[in-house]
């Protein structure tokens, strides 16, 4: 029974030693935050600090490694300090650990770095808010997008870009109404401008308009130069006819894609692809 106890007691430790640390997010989860990633062949574990660049994007400061004693003290590697490695992060499923701030004063870290004022001399101007919101976008993080892109619309609406970020990032979380009173407005001073026209068909197509969402797209394709938006918009509406079976729409907007889509891209592939299966 002794020994029980005693192996008992062992692994008792060694699960808290591997749950102290939680693998549960993705770098565009941890702006901001000392992050640990998973330990390596020699029970070591790498750390750093993970922050926007307004240029590189999403990036992390590398600060050294640690392991962790059986009795769940971090003990990091003695590093130096006159070498930096900054890594830009695409972001992926890698997973990685907040380090909890309890061991911030093991691994003699503060809860913000000092050189991260350099990065964070302007966090409310328009520009930046854009920026940011730009950014989560691109990761498909809208809802978090979404905090600095409404910020910046009080600021100033009609700052360039910002509306149609406004609405990419309502419809990635499906509140259509909103980009569609985003892209209205918007249209009315970008008549021009494609992608305005996309994200507005999108949505309304979203919503079930399709006589609206017909109308947006024709006007497009007649008032947009760029020739890949084109068939990007027919494209999508086709898309909507062939998940109806609806043959003779489907027919009109594949016509109109391999009108505007080059030879090879991945509209005309599609596309093709469509037809292809809809005739089956």
């Amino acid at each position: 029974m002794k020994y029980i106890l005693i192996i008992l007691g062992l692994f008792s430790i060694n699960l808290k030693a591997q749950t102290i640390l939680n693998f549960n997010k993705r770098f565009v989860e941890c702006e901001d935050q000392w992050v640990a990633f998973q330990m390596n062949k020699d029970s070591v574990y790498n750390y750093g600090f993970i922050y926007i660049d307004a240029q590189a994007g999403l990036t992390l400061n590398y600060e050294g490694s640690f392991k962790i004693t059986p009795d769940n003290i971090f003990v990091p590697k003695k590093k130096n300090d006159s070498v930096s490695f900054k890594y830009r992060l695409s972001p992926n499923q890698v997973k990685v650990a907040i380090i909890p701030s309890s061991k911030y004063k093991e691994l003699s870290i503060k809860r913000y770095p000092d050189w991260l004022k350099i990065y964070e001399s302007d966090t409310t101007s328009v520009a930046r808010l854009y920026r940011w919101g730009y950014l989560y976008n691109s990761w498909d993080e809208c809802a978090k997008a979404l905090t600095y892109l409404e910020k910046g619309q009080k600021i100033n609406p009609k700052y360039p870009g910002l509306e149609f970020e406004l609405a990419f990032a309502y419809n990635g979380l499906g509140q259509f109404d909103k980009a569609i009173a985003v892209l209205e407005d918007a249209i009315k001073t970008n008549p021009n401008n494609g992608y305005m026209y996309k994200e507005l068909s999108f949505a309304q197509i979203g919503l079930r308009q399709i006589e609206k969402a017909v109308l947006t797209c024709k006007k497009a394709i007649a008032l947009c130069p760029d020739k890949s938006i084109k068939s990007e918009i027919a494209f999508n509406m086709a898309g909507y006819y062939f998940r109806l079976k609806d043959k003779e729409n489907f027919k009109y907007w594949a016509d109109e894609t391999k009108k505007w889509a080059t030879t090879g891209d991945r509209f005309m592939v599609n596309i093709n692809n469509l037809e292809a299966k809809i005739e089956q």
